[in-house]
């Protein structure tokens, strides 16, 4: 795989051999979410009101690290997990990206996703309350990572207040098969928010902890989360009103 860094008005950007982005980070702000749909990934820290969650979290994908990144400094107690399959990307986002050391609290393993969640639903020996899905080849291609086995392996490794949040985006024009893998792995218990203006679709996913937020909930969420790391999902807000299945 072609590693490729670019800069533009102060916004570097990760490259697989192409033009295609695939993470982006603003110089002068490293922690934050510089792209819309990885701000809209954050949707689950809507759903779930209490300060301390989640305990634990398994990013599946890497990239520049924007995702773990934001989690790691907004919720430092948190047990981080991000499984990547390439390591030159690991060693992008270390060089170019001030990816975090490793500790015990953010740890960084050089795998496949799709064998990682296998191997551990295996055990039965983890549980995470997040678990993000945000990986693609050069080609915004995500093979395993978008199955109905991937996604029950997923499920069986998500706690009683556990959420999956993915990223659908593909070649395809139309994510409505990926979004009905996720409806069959989860039993139903899964929804999809309108497009971004990339064309990312983002899927949000529980095995127990419920979509039952009032809108009242959302919007008092959604202002501690601003208050407390300058995210604005005060848009995605609308989106997961929007999606929310009907009784």
């Amino acid at each position: 795989m072609d590693i490729l860094i670019s800069e533009e008005k102060g916004v570097r950007q990760l490259h697989f051999g192409s033009d295609w982005v695939q993470g982006a980070m603003r110089i002068a702000r490293p922690y934050a979410l510089e792209l819309e749909y990885t701000r809209e990934m954050m949707a689950p820290l809507l759903l779930n009101s209490d300060p301390n969650w989640p305990r634990s979290a398994l990013f599946v994908g890497l990239g520049v690290g924007a995702l773990p990144k934001f989690l790691h400094k907004h919720k430092p107690a948190c047990k981080i997990t991000v499984v990547e399959i390439s390591h030159a990307v690991v060693a992008a986002a270390q060089m170019h990206f001030k990816l975090p050391p490793f500790s015990p609290t953010f740890q960084v393993e050089v795998s496949c996703g799709a064998d990682y969640v296998a191997i551990e639903a295996s055990r039965n020996s983890r549980q995470f309350d997040l678990i993000m899905v945000d990986g693609f080849d050069g080609k915004a291609k995500v093979g395993p990572l978008n199955s109905t086995a991937f996604y029950l392996n997923c499920k069986a490794l998500l706690s009683e207040q556990g959420y999956l949040v993915a990223n659908l985006l593909s070649n395809q024009k139309d994510s409505t098969q990926s979004k009905q893998r996720l409806l069959d792995a989860f039993d139903g218990h899964a929804m999809a928010l309108s497009p971004c203006s990339s064309g990312n679709v983002i899927a949000v996913a529980h095995a127990g902890a419920g979509f039952s937020f009032s809108e009242a909930d959302l919007y008092s969420n959604c202002q501690r989360l601003k208050d407390e790391t300058a995210l604005n999902l005060s848009n995605t807000v609308a989106k997961l009103i929007e999606a929310r299945p009907k009784v």
